[in-house]
């Protein structure tokens, strides 16, 4: 695996050097910078322009969160208490627009900084499948791949907590809008949160397709993104991490393993990059162990 670091972790704050440092020193190869105005203002070509100078001069891979939090909300009224307001399959085309023009606005940051990928959210939680659910995805795939495929962004879709990014939706996605170009983050947790078989299903459903997979702990009832739960670090988290190391193996090499960790968990940058310097030690080892035996 490319070991990973979401800034989720930071998502309160200005997302600046010393945190990328921070997330540089646990080893990690490749961030994904979560787009949000009030912590990475895409629309700020200073800001855009700054980070460029940090991914080039330290050869660092990144990767690209849309926004999940409409342009007004998050520039000045974010709260941790708000929950996601962009939504891309929207039952009013109103607003699909603007979350459309929201994404696009921060694909535009992929002029200066290397994005080697966006991940996408296909509906918010709870959100049913049906035929409009269906249509509503492809055409919202549809035209975010045609602005990102000049900036050589590929594009991914996350399973979430609703219907219509459950493993067999999202192939069934990728299936009718022929979409061979596009790939899925797995997320575990998310996935851990349906049943307790459903991270071994999904992996059986969404090898081939998988590109990047995103990675954090919980109980199986709520969506906490802690810290995972190994030899170092113990919560109350109940994924079985040696088990996911099992899957990681049949992956190629170079894909992605980002720990996206809540920033509700207040982390210093000096315990993110301790913790996350300890997890990919872990999962490390367990990967050496697995392909000698």
């Amino acid at each position: 695996m490319r070991p990973s670091l979401s800034t989720y972790v930071f998502f309160q704050q200005r997302l600046h050097h010393g945190l990328l440092d921070a997330m540089l020193a646990s080893g990690a190869t490749s961030i994904e910078v979560f787009a949000a105005r009030h912590h990475f203002d895409y629309t700020d070509r200073t800001i855009v322009r700054d980070l460029a100078h940090w991914f080039s001069d330290t050869g660092t891979h990144a990767t690209l969160h849309q926004p999940i939090f409409s342009d007004a909300l998050a520039a000045h009224h974010w709260s941790r208490h708000v929950p996601p307001s962009l939504n891309l399959i929207d039952p009013e085309k109103s607003r699909r627009i603007d979350a459309m023009d929201e994404v696009k606005r921060a694909l535009e940051s992929a002029e200066q900084i290397p994005f080697a990928a966006i991940t996408l959210h296909l509906g918010l939680k709870d959100d049913p499948w049906n035929l409009r659910a269906l249509e509503n995805s492809l055409t919202a795939i549809e035209h975010v791949k045609a602005f990102a495929q000049p900036l050589g962004v590929k594009v991914l879709l996350e399973n979430l907590q609703n219907e219509v990014t459950t493993p067999d939706h999202l192939l069934e996605i990728l299936r009718v809008g022929h979409f061979d170009n596009v790939g899925v983050a797995l997320d575990l947790g998310h996935a851990h949160i349906a049943s307790n078989t459903a991270i071994d299903e999904a992996f059986e459903i969404l090898r081939p397709r998988i590109t990047t997979l995103h990675l954090h702990d919980n109980n199986g009832l709520k969506d906490d993104h802690l810290w995972p739960n190994t030899e170092s670090v113990t919560n109350s988290g109940t994924i079985d991490w040696t088990n996911v190391a099992k899957h990681i193996a049949t992956l190629p090499a170079t894909t992605p393993a980002i720990l996206e960790i809540h920033h509700d968990l207040n982390e210093s940058p000096a315990a993110v990059t301790t913790k996350a310097s300890a997890f990919f030690s872990y999962q490390s080892r367990i990967t050496e162990h697995l392909l000698a035996s």
